[in-house]
């Protein structure tokens, strides 16, 4: 059947887009294939238009006016945070949980001062099972994310006997709806790179970097991996394809800066490694994809790893480019099972530095990869990725355990709080918590100032 959908994302729709906003972009693409779908950004960046759906741009009006429209509402992001009548609608609500922010906010904030740090991790997570109390079905990226979140699912009480005895593997709640990649195979439209970076010549061996340089990822160790390769293989070059995030509210990463630093203390910029400033147009990356040799992306042990999707493997995948990454995601699973490349344990040097080597010397082993890359690439593609997704929005329907509230009310928040209000009023009270914690009770009364004014002008 057909039905009105819309996909909500407070990421920005531009010719610039990281992730989230290219999964909210495509998402829309392959909907608007059986139904009537508009796509709403909330951020202040809307440069896009589609022929194929609606695309908008507004905040807390053009959420309501979504919502009244559409029969179906897909989010992602924070986006139910900030909006009231995502949580108190009684529409079809499906929740995109490919990215897992909570835990990328633990790396994000450990710049800032104790109490700020506890409010926007607390935030972040109270974001988060505000979501996961409301929504009607849910998609993420790996199995790994669906055990991790059936845990979170499960401590908001959504993992009941209504929802258990309608299926008892609860994939109608929550299904695994990945990354995807764009049907077309990707074409040379420019020269980019070999020849054109000042630098970089015609016959050089580009490893690229794929995208930005986040807190979460490594890129010191790839720094020192190419300070020993070029020793060996002199003409290699690493190429970072993104420095600027295209979204202006993403502020410049500590990684992005330290990456820079050490490439300078080791006399490599503009000679063995190379910084894009800003941020390659979505549909101009797969000319510097196809001059790349091979594909970099390495990573620290910690817990945003384990649960992660790099997006920048499925664009090495996308253009058959032989892979080398670290350990750890399932994405690196995927490179060392399917024989795509090879990946190396967090922090080693000296493995990156082989591997890397070893690719670069074996032409055999190069095409060997590129083989089982473009047999991979059509089971990747994104209309095979958000299959499960693309069935619930045939047959739309509401959680069971949500259309009884009264029996999961107390599993979800107190007695005599309004079910709308809960998951503000949580929020709020976990960061004044932090603030009280760590002493900064000017900053409590500045944000207690803060919230009394929009209360106030709320109509």
């Amino acid at each position: 059947m057909r039905h009105r959908i819309g996909v909500i994302t407070d990421d920005s729709l531009t010719s610039r887009m990281a992730g989230p906003a290219i999964r909210a972009w495509e998402v829309a693409g392959a909907l608007a294939v059986d139904h009537e779908t508009r796509l709403l950004t909330t951020s202040s960046l809307c440069e896009l238009s589609s022929t194929s759906f609606q695309v908008h741009q507004g905040s807390r009006q053009a959420v309501k006016e979504l919502e009244s429209w559409a029969d179906v509402l897909v989010v992602q992001g924070a986006v139910m945070g900030g909006h009231d009548v995502l949580r108190s609608t009684d529409k079809v609500v499906v929740v995109d949980l490919y990215d897992p922010f909570h835990l990328e906010q633990l790396e994000l904030s450990r710049d800032k001062d104790a109490a700020e740090r506890w409010a926007s991790t607390s935030s972040a997570t109270a974001q988060l099972n505000a979501q996961l109390a409301r929504g009607d079905f849910f998609v993420c990226a790996s199995a790994k994310q669906r055990d991790f979140w059936l845990g979170q699912l499960a401590a908001v009480g959504r993992l009941n006997p209504r929802t258990y005895d309608e299926d008892e593997t609860l994939t109608s709640l929550i299904d695994v709806a990945p990354f995807g990649l764009p049907a077309e195979a990707p074409a040379h439209t420019e020269a980019v790179l070999k020849g054109v970076v000042p630098g970089i010549g015609p016959e050089d061996e580009v490893v690229l970097w794929g995208g930005g340089i986040y807190n979460w990822f490594d890129p010191l160790t790839l720094v020192r991996a190419i300070d020993l390769l070029r020793r060996r293989r002199p003409a290699v070059r690493l190429f970072f394809l993104g420095l600027a995030h295209p979204n202006p509210l993403v502020p410049s990463m500590r990684m992005a800066t330290e990456a820079r630093r050490l490439a300078g203390e080791l006399g490599l910029v503009g000679s063995h490694v190379f910084f894009n400033e800003g941020w390659v147009p979505y549909d101009k990356r797969q000319s510097y994809l196809l001059e790349a040799d091979l594909g970099v992306s390495t990573h620290l042990d910690h817990l945003e790893t384990a649960f992660s999707f790099r997006t920048r493997i499925l664009d090495y995948i996308w253009a058959s480019l032989p892979i080398v990454t670290t350990e750890g995601d399932a994405l690196a699973d995927l490179v060392t099972g399917e024989g795509l490349g090879s990946s190396v344990p967090p922090g080693d040097t000296e493995a990156l530095e082989e591997a890397l080597f070893l690719l670069l010397s074996d032409q055999a082993s190069r095409d060997s990869c590129h083989d089982r890359l473009v047999a991979l690439r059509p089971t990747l593609v994104w209309a095979e990725a958000l299959k499960p997704l693309l069935d619930f929005c045939r047959r739309p329907r509401r959680a069971p355990d949500l259309v009884e509230p009264a029996a999961v009310a107390p599993l979800h928040r107190p007695r005599g709080i309004p079910p709308a209000l809960w998951p503000g009023l949580g929020r709020d009270a976990r960061n004044a918590l932090a603030y009280v914690r760590a002493g900064n009770f000017r900053r409590l009364a500045a944000k207690l100032r803060s919230r009394l004014g929009r209360v106030r002008s709320r109509p």
